[in-house]
Parts: C-alpha cells; structure tokens; sequence
C-alpha cells in the first residue's frame, strides 16, 4: 500500500546547486554499495525529516542500488515532482570495450537504456560523470551531456573527483560551440580532506558559480571519533603508514575535545558544520543502513551551526 506523503515535512535549510536553479537540501541521502535495512523506512524517514535528495551511481551494488530506490520510490507514492535523484555515469555494470567510460555510446545507453531503467522513471534530475576519461575528447563528453539534456532524460549534468583543469576544460566546450555546460563537482571534503574543494576550486567558484556536493564528510567515520581509543600497533614494514593514522587520530582526539567541552556537541556535528560553513557547498550526501540515522536525532545537526 503506497505511503501517504506528508507534503508538509519538516523544512531543512536549502541551497541552489552551483549557479542552476534547482534548490536542494543541505543533506541528501546516498547508497554506495547499499543500504541495509529496509530501503523504504529509510527513504521515507529521510523524507519526512526534510531529505529529498537522493544520491546513486550506475554502478553501485552492479545497478542494484538504482532497482532497489526505484522499487521504494515507486511502494512510497512520492510525487516524482517532489524528489531530487542523482545518478552517475562510467563505471558500468558489466565488463566489454563500450561498457563503461565516457563515450557518447555508453553516456546515452548508461542513461537512457541503464539507469531510468533501473530506476523505472524517465529521467533523472542531475547526472554525474563519476570519474574523467582520459580516453575521450571533451567535446564528445559535452555533447553527449547535451544530448541527454536535450532528450529529457537529465534536466542537469555535473562532475564528480574531476580535476579543475578538466571542468575548466568542459566549460571552454560548452561555453565555445553553445552546449549546457557542468553545473557542480560532487567530491570529497572533510576536516581531514580539503586540498581540492578549499583550493583547487577556487577560481572554479568564482569564475563560473561551480557548487559542489560532497561526500565522505565524516571521513569514512573517522570524524565520528569512533576510533578515537583504538591502539595502533608498530611495525617497521608499516611505520610511516601507521604514524599518519596516528597523526590523524590524535587530530580527531582534539576536535573531539573541543566539541565536547566547548560547544556541548558531538565531533560528527562540528565535522558537518565545516563543511556546510563553505559557502560552495550545496548538500552533503551521507550513507544510512537503518530508519534511525536519518531520523530527526540524526538531522538536528544542523541546529548545532548557523546557516
């Protein structure tokens, strides 16, 4: 039996993605891999605490996590005008010369053939490219974005761990034969990865209003301080190895300290809190495997910051 939607969800800051139009929430709901659980409590206690942004890839769990999300999607009821999906585009599910990458052949057949597929819809709201090929001219990626555009079965296209050089580049086509150029960067960025969004960026957000989406804010929970007591044994083979996660532990055992006695809050809100505080970023994607970790416990983060 379809849930009956409650329309008047709680409200959730919301940021313009890049320099489009589309608003989005300051936390999307991801599923690398999968989600554990039940994929429909998930989504629909995401929703009903202000989350309808959902994040997936042709490629996780081998195009599973795009069947799963269009089976809950459809068993919720969600009007399709209320929800933000993301997909992204070039590993493929399967093995063979045109079966992934970035030529005009697998963009056009991973989006239309692939994922709305998958997704039992008929189009996405942003696609991504989830990684550069170095193997294929610029102009044949931009104009296969444009194509699927164009088509409607994308109203967006964005990037994902791309090089500044490399969306430089996709603008300049875009921008030189009339095509719709990239519209934000999902990346890494954390307390402990920065390099790329706070500075190899720079110039891509003042230039062309480029936003980013991130995951991994949490450092794959490292930033929870779940690590926190764990002893490091030495070893010689792994000495500079282990002294950088040692490093980067007794990082977190400060933050950890100054969350708690000066703020009165948990690292992972302080961890979040720097990353929504760039004003570049639009939303921050994190992975749920139970109905609680997106309930409003979870999504009160963001009380803890102004906006």
């Amino acid at each position: 039996m379809p849930f009956e939607v409650d329309y008047d969800y709680k409200p959730m800051p919301s940021c313009r993605l890049g320099y489009s139009g589309l608003r989005v929430p300051l936390f999307a709901l991801g599923s690398w891999l999968t989600m554990g659980g039940s994929v429909t409590e998930i989504i629909k206690t995401a929703f009903e605490n202000g989350i309808n942004f959902f994040d997936l890839a042709e490629n996780y769990s081998k195009g599973k996590a795009e069947e799963t999300m269009g089976h809950a999607i459809e068993e919720l009821g969600f009007r399709r005008s209320d929800i933000i999906i993301a997909s992204k585009v070039f590993f493929g599910v399967r093995s063979g010369p045109n079966a992934g990458g970035l030529s005009r052949k697998h963009i056009i057949e991973g989006t239309q053939v692939e994922s709305l597929s998958r997704l039992q819809m008929n189009y996405v709201d942003i696609m991504f490219v989830h990684r550069p090929d170095p193997d294929v001219p610029m102009e044949e990626v931009v104009r296969a974005f444009n194509y699927i555009i164009e088509k409607g079965w994308a109203f967006y296209w964005g990037t994902s761990e791309w090089s500044a050089e490399q969306i430089e580049e996709a603008f300049y086509i875009a921008h030189t034969f009339g095509l719709i150029a990239p519209i934000a960067e999902q990346c890494q960025h954390s307390t402990l990865q920065r390099k790329r969004p706070e500075k190899e960026y720079i110039n891509l957000y003042k230039k062309y209003g480029y936003g980013i989406t991130t995951y991994s804010s949490l450092h794959f929970g490292v930033l929870t301080g779940k690590y926190n007591d764990v002893c490091v044994l030495r070893k010689n083979f792994f000495r500079d190895f282990i002294n950088q996660q040692e490093e980067m532990i007794n990082k977190v055992r400060a933050l950890t300290k100054i969350a708690n006695e000066e703020l009165d809050a948990p690292i992972s809100a302080l961890a979040l809190a720097r990353v929504a505080k760039n004003r570049n970023t639009s939303s921050i994607i994190f992975r749920a495997s139970k109905p609680e970790q997106s309930s409003q416990k979870t999504l009160k983060l963001w009380k803890c910051f102004p906006n």
